[in-house]
Formats: C-alpha cells, structure tokens, sequence
C-alpha cells in the first residue's frame, strides 16, 4: 500500500490492533470530511481573495501567503506524526492553505483575467475523471504503477528543494521555470505526476477502510487527499499562467 503522498505511506494503517465495527473508518465518512476540508479552504481562500482586490495591492496579500505556506507546511507536519490529532490539525491545515490558495489565484487572476476558473475547473475535472477511472478499474494501482509514481514525486520533490536552495544564492534552474517549450513541458509532466497520486490516494482510502482503520484515520486520510489536491491544483495553475504568458 505504498503511496507518493508523504501523509499516506505504507504504515499509516497499521498498529493499530482491533477497533469495534462502529468505531471504524468508511470512505463516505472521508468523503464527508474531505469536503468539510474543502470548504475551510475556500473560507480563507475567499478572503485573501477580497483582501486583494479591495486593495489591488499585492503587498496586502503577500504576508498572509506566506503566513499560510509556513505555517501549513508545520501543521501539515505535526498531522503527520500525531494522527490522532487530525481531527483538529487537518481544519488548520486546510485554513492555512485556504490564504495560499487565495493570494496566488488572486495574482494570478489579476495578471491573467478568467485563469483561476481555468484552474478549478481542471483540478476538479481531473479529479472527476480519475475517481471514476479508477472505480470502473480503467487505471489499476499496481505495483509497478505506485513505484513508478513514487520516484517520479521524488524527482519532483528534488527539484523543487534545488530550486529553493540554489534561490537562496541568486541561482536560478535554467528554463523548467520559465514559460518556454521546455518550461511548459516540465509543467505538463508535473501536473500529470500530480493528479496520478490522486490514484494512489483513492487505492490507499478504500484499502484503509476495508482494514477497519479507527475513526480519526477519516480526517487523516482526508488530510491527506487534500495536500495532492492542493498540489494539483497549484501545478494547474503555474502552467495556465506559463501558456498564457505565451499568447
């Protein structure tokens, strides 16, 4: 049951010795709370959204991007190593993320008018698409498939360390990030690499509550599905801005 996704990996269902039948698990009960997530991010995300265009000053959402990515990343953090505690950090997690989300659509929409809408209707799409690809067993998360998209995250995952280390000292990655062929096919590759953990993620949720996992493990296991959906989410929208940087 391994899975890209740091907030799932192959041990997050196990230890935990028997749980009563109605104390357990169910992937409605996740679906349920993932949704709860979902609104918490569009509360915050709404807001550093009208923060923005009352002001049309990005200097007015700029601090609270950060404030979201920081502190996201360490509560993301601690979800992770205290899952018992997901029911409190994951709602925290997804406001934080909410003022991410929210600061770099509103740029984004300032310099690109209708890109947001784009990226929404993308994330949630493939989202659509890949959930019924993998319920009529049209994508199947073999071995080989999770290994394959496992390494391809961790490439990712470098590159991105690199980039900011090397930012650091005023070194920039030649063309991945820039709006030409090259920058737009780095994208394209991690957005697909993106929303194949999706796949995943389904696979890990329906194997978690078929081994009767705790309660709890529904807001962890939801956590979790969010972070990609935000990552997805995010890489959607850097290469909307890349192609429309083009026209």
């Amino acid at each position: 049951m391994e899975t890209a996704n740091p907030a799932l990996s192959s041990r997050t269902f196990t230890g935990f010795g028997r749980v009563a039948a109605a104390d357990t698990m169910s992937i409605q009960g996740t679906v349920n709370k993932a949704a709860v997530l979902l609104l918490c991010v569009l509360i915050t995300a709404t807001w550093v959204w009208n923060l923005f265009y009352q002001t049309m000053n990005p200097n007015a959402v700029v601090p609270w991007l950060t404030l979201g990515a920081i502190a996201g990343f360490i509560v993301a953090l601690v979800t992770i190593f205290k899952k018992t505690w997901a029911g409190v950090t994951a709602p925290i997690y997804a406001l934080l993320e909410g003022l991410v989300i929210g600061g770099l659509s509103a740029l984004a929409e300032a310099q690109f008018q209708g890109i947001v809408i784009q990226a929404v209707g993308l994330t949630f799409g493939t989202c659509f698409a890949l959930l019924l690809a993998y319920k009529s067993r049209l994508i199947r998360a073999t071995e080989n498939f999770k290994m394959g998209v496992v390494a391809a995250t961790g490439g990712i995952v470098l590159v991105y360390l690199a980039t900011i280390i090397l930012g650091f000292f005023g070194v920039q990655i030649p063309l991945i990030h820039q709006s030409g062929i090259v920058g737009i096919g780095f994208s394209l590759f991690v957005v697909i690499i993106a929303a194949l953990n999706l796949v995943l993620d389904f696979d890990f949720i329906e194997q978690g509550a078929a081994a009767g996992a705790p309660k709890y493990m529904e807001w962890y296991a939801a956590f979790g599905l969010m972070v990609t959906l935000i990552w997805l989410y995010i890489e959607i929208l850097r290469l909307l801005t890349k192609l429309r940087s083009r026209e």
